[in-house]
């Protein structure tokens, strides 16, 4: 297989840049910065999200009607997203509309004025958007999770925030927390598309290159004091909703291939994943049953959700019980391990197909680790994954007496 080049460069202001040129009318471009929900203050709760709405509503240059038009008028695509350690904005248009694109996003990082008029009409969205969150226990749950989980700590709180906490938001606290937490060195400008490095660097210089240098200082509260919990919460609900899980391991952490091999056997994407076989396949007990992994920069998250019947629910959760034992107690077989590993490497591969994904995966490996590992190397850390490791793995991270359960009834 050969290796795709991936050019980077970084700015004198400290922004990164990564680029890969790939043969597609199509190209995609974005910023990341390395800001999310968990930057916050208590009484800032949501405001990351907030701006992230709020951005696109107008800049020194633009209206809001404008920013939409620039992009979509040519048929392209502008989007955003906010994380617990992550804020993004980024477009999908025909090749010949960097230029465009590029200042385009220039322009709503460098020169947004949040219009006050706008704000208290965004406020109002925001709500309903988290009031819709209210109406779907299989969302909320997770969110709920969080804070049973990491209890007290600013990864705990909902990204969304509260009805009253959005309601209290100004132009001066979104500029507040701009300043206190965009900065240069933690920005990557990440793009996939087909133009050569030396244009993408000459627009990334002539778009953000003016941006003042401005390195981050403040550090991030760590996490480290995770003690199991168990909540039962009466809901109004059809089905009954549960999700156990327990920390694991963080982004930097050597085990983290192994995590994510090992939460893609018991409840990955795939139909034939182990829970899957267990509760749905075999029992009929779950529509939907999954298993996540989720690495964050000093700590990370795995959890198993299911939703059932309610007199179901008690055998559903000894049935995972029973796969999370079999994990921990016997090690997969030579053809066992060979399978799962190829399963893994394919849709890893099928995923890299996704430009969009691609542009934004490549922006958020630049941002965390200052480098990007080609698919060759990736599949060369799964196939070093032995059967011993993924044992250990398991028994540390589906250990009883560490686990928290979250039910929903």
């Amino acid at each position: 297989m050969q290796h795709v080049k991936i050019d980077t460069r970084t700015l004198n202001n400290g922004i990164r840049i990564i680029h890969q040129q790939v043969d597609s009318p199509a190209a995609h471009f974005g910023i990341i910065l390395n800001t999310g929900s968990r930057d916050e203050l208590p009484e800032e709760q949501g405001i990351a999200h907030f701006i992230e709405h709020v951005i696109f509503k107008g800049t020194k240059n633009r209206k809001a009607y404008h920013i939409i038009s620039r992009i979509e008028d040519v048929g392209g695509e502008l989007n955003a997203y906010t994380s617990k350690e992550e804020t993004a904005v980024y477009a999908t248009f025909l090749n010949e509309h960097y230029d465009r694109s590029m200042e385009l996003i220039s322009d709503i990082i460098s020169n947004s004025t949040f219009p006050e008029r706008e704000l208290e009409r965004e406020k109002e969205v925001v709500i309903e958007e988290i009031n819709s969150y209210k109406d779907s226990p299989s969302e909320l749950i997770f969110d709920d999770f969080d804070e049973l989980l990491f209890d007290g700590h600013p990864i705990a709180r909902n990204i969304l925030g509260t009805p009253q906490l959005v309601k209290s938001f100004n132009k001066k606290s979104i500029l507040n927390f701009i300043e206190k937490n965009y900065h240069t060195n933690e920005m990557v400008l990440s793009s996939v598309g087909n133009i050569p490095f030396e244009r993408f660097l000459f627009l990334a210089e002539k778009y953000f290159g003016n941006l003042a240098e401005k390195p981050r200082t403040r550090q991030r509260q760590i996490f480290n004091n995770y003690k199991p919990g168990f909540l039962r919460v009466k809901k109004d609900t059809f089905q009954t909703h549960c999700v156990i899980g327990n920390i694991a391991y963080n982004a930097n952490d050597e085990k983290r291939m192994g995590m994510v091999l090992l939460n893609n056997i018991l409840g990955g994407q795939s139909m034939n994943s182990r829970l899957n076989l267990s509760l749905r396949e075999r029992n009929g007990m779950a529509y939907n049953v999954e298993s996540n992994y989720t690495a964050f920069s000093d700590t990370g998250q795995f959890n198993v959700y299911f939703g059932t019947d309610r007199e179901n629910l008690e055998r559903a959760i000894k049935l995972v019980n029973k796969e999370f034992l079999l994990l921990k107690e016997k090690k997969l077989g030579g053809l066992q391990l060979s399978k799962a590993k190829k399963q893994l490497i394919g849709q890893i591969a099928i995923s890299s197909e996704n430009r969009d994904d691609l542009m934004l995966t490549l922006g958020k490996s630049f941002l965390l680790y200052n480098k990007v590992d080609s698919l060759p190397e990736i599949y060369e850390k799964i196939e070093r994954i032995s059967s011993e490791i993924l044992l250990e793995i398991a028994n540390e991270i589906l250990d009883e007496k560490s686990l928290s359960t979250l039910i929903y009834e």
